[in-house]
This record gives C-alpha cells, sequence and structure tokens, in this order.
C-alpha cells in the first residue's frame, strides 16, 4: 500500500490559552487513535501536534492512501438451519444478503464440526478504508471528543459546502481546514470547512497570505518562514524560556525571572512569535506586599517580574510580546504605561488597608457568612481558638517544642496562638484581599507587622493556610504550625460533621489538600500527637453543631496517607503493613516505614511474614476458645514450645527496649533471631489439642508471639 506523510490543520479563531496546550496534544492523540483504530498507519508511525492561539495541527508519518484488506471469518448459523439436503436454505440466503453476499456465496460457505454442533462459516475479504472515508470518520470524532472547556455555537459562512447547515459548535469559530496526503489534498470536510491546502500566518508579520502550503512535511517550516509562526507549542515555549534568560542575564547581575510553569504555558499560548522584552516600573511600588504586585503583573498582564538574588521583587519585569518591531521602544513604553495603573491601585488598596487594625475588624468577621451550616467567619475563628487551645494542651503534656519544666513557654505560646486566631481571617474584610483573594494570609501578616504586633503572631497570621499545595513550605514557627494545624482541623471536623465529603473528582473544599497539610505538618515538624486524639478535641468546638466524624475522617486522612506513602516511593505492601496499625503519631510514621523496608531485606523475613499471617488465621478461628491471659510455663510440654517461649521472652524484652527508645528498625531486626523457634514450633506442637487448658496455654503463647511481632506494623502483609 502506498504510504505518506499527513498533515491536517483546523484554522480557528484565537483560542483559550489555558486550555490550548491540552488541546492541541489531544487533537493530534485522538486523530492519530482514530485513523490507528482503521488500519491507516503503518508501523512505527510518528505524530507531531502543533497548536498556536489560531490553529490546531497535526503531522502523521506513513499514512496509507489504502488499509490492507483483512481476511475474515464469520460464523453463520448451525448447519441443521443452514443447510437442508445438503443446499442452502432460505434462512442460510437470508444471512448472506444481510451480509452484503450475493447467493452464489453460499457455494463458499464450510461446515466446521458434527452432528448438531456443526456450524457454518464463510470467509470473506474485509476491504480496507480508503484514507479519505477514514480520515473523514477519525476527523469527526477527535473533535468531538476534543476536552473543550466551553463550547461557542456560531453561524457558518454564506456559500459553505454543506448545505442545510445554519450553525455549528466548536470551542471558537473555525476559517479554514487543510488536509495534505504527501503534497495531494484529502477531500474531507469539518465544521462546516472544505479541506484545502492554504493555511494563514502570523497575524501582523507574514510574508504571504493566503500560504500555499506544498506538502504535508513542509508545514512547519512554511509556516516559520511565510507565515512568521513556531507552529510547535513545545518548540515556541523553549524559544520563550531560552528568551526570557538572556533577557535576565542582560537586564542586570544577580536579577532571576520568576519561576511559574503555568504563566509560562500560558503566555506560550498567547503568541506565535514570541520577543522578550525588559521593562520597568517606579520603584515607589516598591514599598506596596510584592506578593501583590507578583500577583497583579502575572496575573492581569502576563508578564514575568524579576527578583533579586535575594528574592525580593525588583522594579524589572520582562513581557512576551507578539511582534518584533525594529524599534521596541514603542512596546516596552506601552506595558510601562499599562503597569502603572494596576500597581497604583494596587498601592491605594495597601494604604487605604493599613489606616484600620486587625483587631478593630475582628467584629465585622460576624457579618460574613463562612457557611450556612457552620455560621459565619467569627464563629469560625472561635472554633480555631478552642481547637488551637487544645493542641497546645497535648503539647504541653508530649513535652514538646519545650520541656516540662518550661511552663513559661507554653503559656507564651498559647497566648501567641490566641491572639494568632482571632486576627487570623481578619484580612478577609480588607480592599486587598477584596481585589486578590490569592493574598488571603499574606495581606494579614503585612497588616500585622504593620501595626506592629509581635513577629510571631505575625508569621503564624501569614503562614496559617500553609501548606496551601502540594510542595509548598510548612509554617514557619511552633505559634503558625499549631494555628495552620487547627485551622485545618476545623475545616476537615466541621465540613465532614455536616456530610459535605468529596466524592470522585469533586472536592469543592479541597479537603484531600488539607488533609495533606495536615499529615505534612504532624510529619516534618516532629509533632509528637496522635491523629485521632486532635480529632477527638476538635470536636467539642462546634458544640451541637455537628454528627461526630471521627471514623470517616480517620479512613478519609487514612486514604490520603496511604496514597502520599506511595507517592514517595514506599512499596504498596509496606504502606499496607504499616497502615493496618491504627494511625497513632504521625510523627513515627516514617520511621516504621523505614524500619519495615529494612526488615523485609532480610533473609528471616518471608518465613516471620508468613508465620505471622498463619498465626492470625489460628488466633481468629479460635475466637471460641479465648488464650489464656498469660502463658504458664508449667503447661510447656513439647521442647519446641519451651524453645520458643524462651526465645520470646528475651527477644521481646529487648524488643520491646527498641521500640519504646523508637528505634523500629532494631525492634524489627531483633525479631528475626526468632524465626528458627518459630520454625520448629510449627513443625513440632499441635496448637488445638483436646486438653483445653493446654490448647488455651499455647494460644496465649502464639498471642504473646503476635503482638510482640506486630507493634511496629502488621508483618503479615509483607507475606506475598
Amino acid at each position: 500500500m502506498t504510504a505518506a506523510n499527513l498533515l491536517v490543520e483546523l484554522f480557528v479563531e484565537e483560542l483559550p490559552p489555558k486550555a490550548l496546550r491540552r488541546l492541541g496534544e489531544a487533537f493530534a492523540a485522538l486523530l492519530a487513535d482514530g485513523l490507528r483504530a482503521q488500519r491507516l498507519l503503518a508501523e512505527g508511525a510518528q505524530v507531531t501536534d502543533y497548536a498556536t492561539p489560531r490553529r490546531l495541527a497535526v503531522h502523521i508519518t506513513q499514512v496509507l492512501a489504502r488499509a490492507e484488506d483483512v481476511p475474515q471469518r464469520v460464523k453463520l448459523m448451525p448447519a441443521r438451519v443452514g443447510l437442508a439436503d445438503g443446499q442452502a436454505s432460505a434462512a442460510l440466503l437470508k444471512k448472506l444478503r444481510a451480509l452484503g453476499q450475493p447467493e452464489e456465496a453460499a457455494a463458499r460457505v464450510q461446515c466446521e464440526g458434527e452432528g448438531d454442533a456443526a456450524m457454518l462459516y464463510l470467509d470473506t475479504v474485509q476491504p480496507g478504508a480508503a484514507l479519505a472515508e477514514g480520515l473523514q470518520k477519525a476527523l469527526a470524532q477527535a473533535i468531538a471528543q476534543l476536552p473543550i472547556p466551553k463550547v461557542m455555537t456560531y453561524q457558518l459562512a454564506q456559500g459553505t459546502p454543506l448545505p442545510g447547515w445554519d450553525s455549528v459548535q466548536f470551542v471558537r469559530p473555525a476559517h479554514g481546514l487543510v488536509a495534505l496526503h504527501g503534497a495531494e489534498v484529502v477531500p474531507v470536510t469539518a465544521l462546516g470547512l472544505q479541506a484545502g491546502r492554504a493555511t494563514h500566518g502570523h497575524r501582523f508579520e507574514a510574508a504571504c497570505d493566503p500560504i500555499e502550503l506544498k506538502d504535508a512535511d513542509s508545514y512547519a517550516a512554511q509556516m516559520r518562514e511565510q507565515g512568521a509562526v513556531i507552529a510547535s507549542f513545545a518548540e515556541r515555549r523553549a524559544d520563550i524560556a531560552r528568551q526570557i534568560a538572556a533577557a535576565t542575564a542582560a537586564a542586570g547581575a544577580g536579577l532571576r525571572a520568576i519561576e511559574d510553569e503555568a504563566l509560562l504555558d500560558e503566555v506560550t499560548a498567547l503568541v506565535e512569535r514570541p520577543n522578550v522584552l525588559c521593562c520597568q516600573f517606579d520603584e515607589a511600588f516598591l514599598r506596596v506586599p510584592q506578593e501583590c504586585l507578583i500577583l497583579t503583573m502575572k496575573a492581569n498582564q502576563k508578564y514575568f517580574p524579576l527578583l533579586t538574588a535575594e528574592g525580593r521583587l525588583s522594579n524589572r519585569f520582562l513581557v512576551v510580546s507578539n511582534i518584533t518591531p525594529d524599534d521596541p521602544a514603542a512596546i516596552i513604553d506601552g506595558n510601562e504605561r499599562v503597569v502603572r495603573p494596576r500597581l497604583a491601585d494596587a498601592q491605594f488598596f495597601y494604604e487605604q488597608d493599613c489606616k484600620k487594625t486587625l483587631e478593630s475588624r475582628v467584629e465585622g468577621l460576624a457579618r460574613v457568612v463562612y457557611h450556612n451550616k457552620l455560621g459565619t467567619q467569627a464563629e469560625r475563628s472561635a472554633r480555631v481558638a478552642h481547637i488551637a487551645r487544645a493542641i497546645v494542651e497535648q503539647l504541653r503534656q508530649a513535652r514538646y517544642p519545650y520541656s516540662a519544666a518550661d511552663k513559661d513557654e507554653f503559656d507564651a505560646l498559647d497566648s501567641k496562638v490566641q491572639q494568632a486566631a482571632r486576627l487570623a481571617k481578619c484580612d478577609l474584610l480588607s480592599d486587598m484581599v477584596g481585589e486578590f483573594p490569592e493574598m488571603q494570609g499574606i495581606m494579614g501578616g503585612y497588616l500585622a507587622r504593620h501595626e506592629g504586633l509581635r513577629d510571631g503572631v505575625a508569621i503564624a497570621i501569614e503562614d496559617h493556610y500553609k501548606p496551601r499545595f502540594a510542595g509548598d513550605a510548612l509554617p514557619r514557627n511552633h505559634t503558625g504550625a499549631v494555628l495552620a494545624l487547627a485551622d485545618k482541623l476545623e475545616t476537615l471536623v466541621g465540613l465532614f460533621g455536616i456530610g459535605e465529603l468529596p466524592s470522585g473528582e469533586r472536592d469543592p473544599y479541597a479537603l484531600r489538600r488539607l488533609a495533606l497539610g495536615v499529615l505534612r505538618i504532624l510529619g516534618e515538624r516532629k509533632m509528637p500527637l496522635a491523629l485521632p486524639a486532635l480529632i477527638a478535641a476538635a470536636v467539642p468546638a462546634f458544640g451541637g453543631l455537628i454528627e461526630n466524624p471521627q471514623e470517616k475522617l480517620m479512613g478519609f486522612v487514612a486514604d490520603r496517607l496511604a496514597i502520599s506513602l506511595r507517592d514517595g516511593g514506599a512499596s504498596a505492601r509496606e504502606v499496607e503493613a504499616v497502615l493496618a496499625l491504627p494511625i497513632g503519631r504521625l510523627d513515627e510514621l516514617h520511621a516504621r516505614l523505614a524500619a519495615v523496608r529494612a526488615f523485609a531485606a532480610l533473609p528471616e523475613a518471608p518465613a516471620l511474614a508468613a508465620a505471622n499471617k498463619r498465626i492470625g488465621r489460628i488466633l481468629k478461628k479460635s475466637e471460641g476458645a479465648a488464650p489464656a491471659e498469660n502463658v504458664d510455663a508449667a503447661l510447656l510440654q513439647e521442647a519446641a514450645e519451651k524453645a520458643l517461649f524462651d526465645a520470646l521472652q528475651s527477644v521481646a524484652a529487648e524488643a520491646g527496649k527498641r521500640h519504646d527508645a523508637g528505634d523500629y528498625a532494631g525492634e524489627l531486626q531483633t525479631l528475626a533471631a526468632l524465626r528458627a523457634p518459630v520454625d520448629a514450633f510449627f513443625d513440632e506442637v499441635l496448637v488445638n489439642v483436646e486438653d483445653a487448658k493446654l490448647r488455651a496455654n499455647r494460644l496465649a503463647l502464639l498471642a504473646t508471639l503476635h503482638a510482640a511481632m506486630n507493634r511496629v506494623a502488621e508483618l503479615s502483609r509483607l507475606d506475598g
């Protein structure tokens, strides 16, 4: 079969920039899959996607002009129905006509089998699809399955080749369709357009318009040379990154562009031939919180702010232009004039906010609804303060982060946490947060420092939403860690308590992220707090407003924890072994997981894990005959059970010491010495004997062994 390379392009109005990359990749993949399903792609065909603000395109190598015919065996019917005295019956002829076969095809029908089991078959050839037919089908399917964020309905232009169509739906109005197989146009239609070889380049800088494409392989080169367009999204993105690096180096020593992959993707989707230029703004604006200036430049203007070596915002920024004039001064001046009123607005909001203290805004929180079932932000702040106090008390009992003698330190921590909890939500009433919701917490920290609050309190207010996302930093001080933990627990307990649970991909309150935040704070800050006790302490803060969500919330957190541990490199069996025990202190979890991993590598591990599973089954089946409370050494008869008892006494004592010291790896390695006596016990001792006292004593021995082996993790889960 003849094969050539294929190009398909849809030329459209400006596509949504945040969706462009995904649309380009999906269009190429869906079209290639559709052709592959019809056997129109040769082995090893390569797919290249293109996407610019005004086009989606795909280049596919080794596309067949017609798919190969495929031999096909069709099962017809039982021979007793299809044959009458060796001749084709009316039923068989009807079946052949239904399959599009002439009646003469009855002569080619084959019978297989004997007696009533005999069946009739027909060997045929399924003709391969022609490219025009196959591409038409694949193109329609690809367009229908594109991940379009919002569909537009628009009227077709006059004189379209599809009479009777009044309107069409697509992500944006389409104005051109190219389909080239080699140098030949493939006669397909889509979105009311007839395929041709003409397309359009850059809106202002194309050398000619329209561009007549020579063949499928010349597309990228012609678009660059005649159309002034870099058609490849990936190539255009890399070019912007290269230009940003060069412009940053030229802007001044020590400066660096802010890193934002999402912004880089969005800017790549806004330009067809990028030109990065360096601009600046008045240094007086640097008195405004830099997070706000960065946010307005990135979100509203799509600029790349430049930071100093210390991470502070400079008055320089980069703009990615879509045109490349000989003199860029007008573009630079225009962008500097455009950004000034944006920054002036931010400055005005900040100056107005600084005129009021956070304390003066507390009363206003009573007028801000948090949730119709959970009350106002004022009520929420009171609950966060209640939970935070309970956390401090648990820390006091655990002697963290101070010693038991440091009563004043714990009292001071409680005082700072209570003040921060009272003021943390007050920035919701600021003009800055009203304009830039992403400034929640950050603005509160700036206002707290402006009015002279203790730095620890200001930092806690700023950090109490952290970690906001995967990989985000944790709160920087103990006050912030307690407040962040209390804030997240309040949301989790409250929403679970009123039945607002995530389901599938639906998680409008970001509860999965909040649960991971709780886990990270407890684990990474080594806070010696048990999660069940924290949840239990949070419930009373709601009074009778909610149902106790302990069981559901613990299950939800356990699922998040399992995913987090697996993402961190732990195997499914290791995670299952550790989480089979009730979740307690998160600060011990990683040490327990490391201990399980080290134990699993020991040569004794498989046998002990299998024995552990066997012991568990024996104890479960023997629930009707409960073991004795303690092992009676006088009732031990067999040499193997005496040996196991003696080994268990010494090993369990040593393992217990290591466990209490937090040396979980050493504890499990100590248990490896039990392999030989355990194996001998199961080889030589019968547990379920007739004598009830003897049976109970042996069950007690196994129960003691089982408990000693499963303090770090349930080792039976390691048995494959």
